[in-house]
């Protein structure tokens, strides 16, 4: 039974984030001579446009509260206090009801995406192991897998780290302890001895999903120092609902961070990621020299938008656990759909059965059908693959004209 997320009307949710934004401050009201910040340019934001009386978010967005920092730990800019309730309680909803953590064990914030969240568990941990183990950075490395999102090489590069990829089976996308520990033996090998590891729940291009346990045995058979961190920038709002059995939960003692990003299947506006770590870590990029900000900065994006913060507690709070249950399984009796067609046509596909990608061998295809239906490939210079995501608005119907053109292309090979 979900602990915190509960369903609200529309009304509840307008009470709530209105009766926040009361609560920040007032720049036309109060004496605060000193925030840098202010409610949205009137002369082209209209602060007193009618529909703004029904339209929470917008009404947030012209208010314009600032989130920096992070609200999990205490002290924050008291001059947004009213939203920074919504996001605390945003982010205790996917720790607890979501991941299965404790209440309050968690600390986490609304970031720009799954890239800053996965770069901020990188730089958390690069510095962790700095401070704990005295370690030098050519001592820290990465590890993924190679189907692992970009911002892994991205952090790698940011943060002048080394990054060893653990290959995949083609067919299955699965990691093996064999392809693990050939990764691990050639890090070691080359001086690394503190690991920064990445397991993906449901990767951007084919929506697989690393074994954690494969990834944990191979590092404890090793003996490695390891921090795991989850990238669920995709499957976050979804995996976890597919799969109640999933292992890749604060459950799991050994994982000790997460990426969700909302602005995938949660259907927010972009720029709400989520990176959720256990207490005790965030710590280790605390900003200190940010001494003008109340309770400091442990984020690596700073000011960032509560507004944000507030359009993803409403998706939650207007589907409710229940609603978003059957919302996922609606998408997933339309993957099961596509795939039985593809099934019936010989077209060689993968698809993780707990995912809603499906991604289809690019030899099935060819340039014409892949771009009337925008499909998109691995790599747009030599394509292996294209995916097909299946999301609101990828209903049957235009699953049914893409299946049609393909029994065309099919019978004419």
């Amino acid at each position: 039974m979900p602990k915190i997320w509960t369903i609200k009307s529309q009304e509840e949710i307008k009470k709530t984030v209105f009766d926040a934004l009361e609560k920040n401050i007032n720049y036309d009201k109060e004496g605060a001579l000193g925030v840098p910040a202010s409610y949205l340019d009137d002369k082209v934001f209209n602060q007193d446009a009618s529909f703004l009386k029904e339209a929470p978010f917008m009404y947030a967005l012209v208010k314009n509260p600032n989130h920096i920092g992070c609200h999990t730990l205490g002290k924050s800019e008291p001059f947004f206090e009213g939203t920074h309730a919504i996001e605390k309680e945003l982010i205790e909803i996917c720790a607890v009801d979501i991941l299965k953590g404790n209440y309050g064990e968690q600390d986490g914030y609304v970031a720009s995406g799954g890239t800053e969240a996965n770069i901020q568990a990188i730089w958390i941990y690069r510095n962790y192991y700095k401070r704990k183990f005295s370690a030098s950075q050519e001592e820290i490395a990465i590890v993924c897998s190679e189907d692992s999102h970009y911002s892994m090489d991205k952090a790698a590069n940011l943060l002048s780290l080394g990054i060893y990829k653990i290959a995949v089976e083609d067919d299955t996308r699965a990691i093996s302890a064999t392809a693990v520990e050939e990764a691990l033996q050639q890090a070691k090998s080359e001086g690394k001895k503190y690991f920064i590891v990445i397991c993906n729940m449901m990767t951007t291009m084919f929506g697989s999903v690393d074994n954690v346990e494969v990834l944990t045995s191979s590092l404890e058979k090793l003996s490695c120092e390891f921090k795991l961190h989850i990238d669920g920038a995709y499957g976050g709002f979804y995996y976890p609902f597919t799969n109640e059995d999933s292992l890749l939960t604060f459950q799991n003692s050994a994982i000790t961070s997460f990426t969700l990003d909302a602005h995938k299947m949660a259907q927010s506006p972009y720029g709400t990621g989520i990176f959720l770590i256990r207490k005790g870590f965030i710590e280790n990029v605390n900003t200190q020299e940010a001494s003008y900000v109340e309770g400091e900065d442990f984020t690596l994006i700073g000011s960032r938008s509560g507004a944000n913060a507030i359009a993803v507690w409403m998706i939650l709070s207007k589907n409710g656990p229940y609603g978003w249950h059957e919302k996922i399984f609606i998408l997933q009796k339309r993957a099961d759909w596509l795939c039985k067609q593809l099934e019936q046509l010989k077209v060689g596909y993968y698809r993780n059965p707990m995912s809603n990608i499906i991604t289809i061998r690019a030899h099935f295809l060819n340039h014409s059908i892949a771009q009337k239906f925008g499909l998109i490939p691995d790599n747009h210079l030599n394509p292996g693959w294209f995916k097909v995501v299946i999301m609101d608005h990828v209903s049957i119907e235009k699953l049914a004209l893409f299946i049609d053109e393909l029994k065309e292309l099919v019978s004419s090979k």
